[in-house]
């Protein structure tokens, strides 16, 4: 048997480790799950070392269910959510929570950096809007409303160097991840001196930038034995899981665009070069030397919808349990059995603010059109096509910046649902394909792994390892019904402007 690589995804809900060929072949996957903590309004963190143990527990659990011995695994290689933040001391242990991408606690200091600054400017350097969730305005909010954790912090990183320290040492983070913090200026390749200055602090708080194929040897030999790993094992640092993503879907090329929808949602192309829009409305992180993505993410993705679930359909979740069922599959029934528009019904699913293309933290979730015929199926299905009016909003946005999109494929959990990919291409009008991989970011990890470790050439291997298993086809009828809602859903998103940001203000006067 060839060597084997572990692609490891640390995702927003939970982390998984999947064990790979070169050929594509999985021998072993294990998963598991860890929680968020949402103690304010606004805010949404994590336990940095409730993420180790969850990592340790994967990887050694997909090693022992390969049988696999410490030499017949050429490296490890990893993915991990953008946008995660947590202070931490000279030794690497926490001084805080890990603030992760939902988190918007930091919206005020957005709105006076907009003030203070050119938002545009700072967006053209480093390929992020001024938003909550990137690291300029959440280090600025440690800075003045826990000034003794800024003062403690030796560094600021995420989760992955967090992880990436415990196991060797070393404070290093890739160009992905760090073009995804708003402090990283994406035409120089480096800290963004200007940036360091505005959020008060030196480069030396931040860890070394290393390429995303960076390999590092020399795992602790007690953790590397607890692992099933020898400690000369490489760790490839790997990129962050949106990008991978669309590695692990084979979608490498220009023109070919990848949708996913998880816990939030994302729409992302490949380009060759960092490019920003004129409006603001996307952004860009790297993928490796040669390759950028440019692309828009959601809040509200899946997370909206177990909104749903949680609220309206407990006793669905009860019966699920008792015949060994998903409980969004029931969901997704109901959906089939509304019509399209789910009978004038329109869901603004703004549950946690909102990302790409708006970039407003204080938007807030809408139901507009009820009456007494609506029930829990209609909104059932007016979430799912509420969360793919989101969607489309940034793939609209997106071909404007990238040019004309040949083809787009899908991914995350929401693929289980043919209603709901159904859903998706009759609102975009366009041809959707699903892959036959279902765990897309952690084998984009491991073929960036191989690449690394010249057990593939280049990344554009996948072409011929990622198959189509499925075509979905727009009905052109509910595609012209969708536009004509999808019209109507923008229009009352952009008439709300004002309340949006008056009720946003009430709640923080009144918490």
């Amino acid at each position: 048997m060839s060597k084997a690589i572990i692609g490891v995804d640390i995702g927003t809900t939970g982390c998984r480790a999947v064990i790979y060929l070169t050929d594509g072949t999985a021998l072993a996957s294990c998963s598991t799950e860890y929680p968020m903590y949402t103690p304010h309004m606004a805010w949404a963190e994590q336990d940095a070392d409730e993420i180790y143990q969850a990592f340790r527990q994967v990887v050694s659990c997909a090693v022992r269910e390969a049988k696999l011995q410490p030499q017949d695994i050429a490296g490890i290689a990893f993915s991990s959510v953008f946008h995660s933040l947590v202070a931490v001391d000279a030794k690497g242990q926490a001084l805080s929570r890990l603030l992760i991408w939902a988190d918007n606690r930091s919206q005020q200091y957005c709105e006076q950096i907009k003030r203070q600054y050119d938002a545009q400017h700072i967006y053209a350097n480093t390929g992020c809007p001024v938003h909550p969730m990137y690291w300029l305005s959440k280090i600025i909010w440690f800075r003045n409303e826990q000034p003794q954790v800024f003062q403690q912090a030796a560094k600021f990183i995420s989760i992955k160097e967090y992880i990436l320290h415990r196991l060797c040492k070393k404070f290093i983070v890739d160009r992905s991840l760090a073009s995804g913090t708003g402090l990283y200026n994406i035409h120089k390749r480096q800290w963004d001196d200007e940036l360091l200055a505005i959020v008060g602090i030196s480069e030396e708080k931040l860890s070394t930038v290393v390429p995303t194929t960076y390999v590092e040897t020399g795992i602790l030999a007690e953790i590397a034995s607890e692992l099933g790993l020898d400690p000369q094992t490489p760790v490839v640092i790997g990129a962050g899981d949106g990008v991978l993503a669309n590695v692990g879907s084979g979608a490498v090329n220009a023109g070919q665009l990848t949708a996913t929808i998880g816990t939030s949602g994302a729409v992302r192309v490949i380009t060759d070069a960092p490019r920003v829009d004129t409006k603001g409305r996307t952004w860009c992180y790297n993928l490796t030397d040669q390759h950028w993505v440019i692309g828009g993410a959601i809040n509200n993705g899946g997370i909206a919808l177990r909104w749903a679930r949680d609220k309206f359909a407990l006793p669905e979740q009860h019966v699920a349990e008792k015949l060994g069922l998903n409980t969004y599959e029931i969901l997704s029934r109901y959906a089939s059995q509304k019509p399209v528009g789910s009978d004038g019904l329109i869901m603004l699913p703004f549950f946690a603010g909102e990302r790409a293309p708006y970039w407003n933290a204080n938007a807030r979730g809408v139901l507009f059109g009820l009456n007494l015929n609506h029930g829990k199926r209609h909104i059932i299905r007016a979430t799912m096509e509420g969360i793919v009016y989101r969607m489309f909003s940034i793939f609209s946005a997106l071909e404007e910046v990238s040019g004309n999109v040949e083809e787009i494929r899908v991914g995350g959990s929401f693929t289980q649902s043919p209603e709901w990919v159904q859903i998706m291409a009759d609102v975009f009008g366009r041809t959707i394909a699903v892959p036959d991989e279902p765990e897309g970011a952690a084998f984009g990890a491991a073929i960036l792994g191989m690449v690394a470790l010249g057990m593939i050439p280049d990344i554009n291997r996948v072409l011929t390892i990622v198959k189509i298993k499925k075509i979905y086809q727009p009905v052109t009828a509910n595609h012209e019904k969708y536009r004509q809602l999808f019209s109507l859903y923008e229009r009352i998103y952009w008439k709300l402007q004002e309340e949006f940001a008056e009720i946003a203000e009430i709640q923080r006067t009144w918490k």
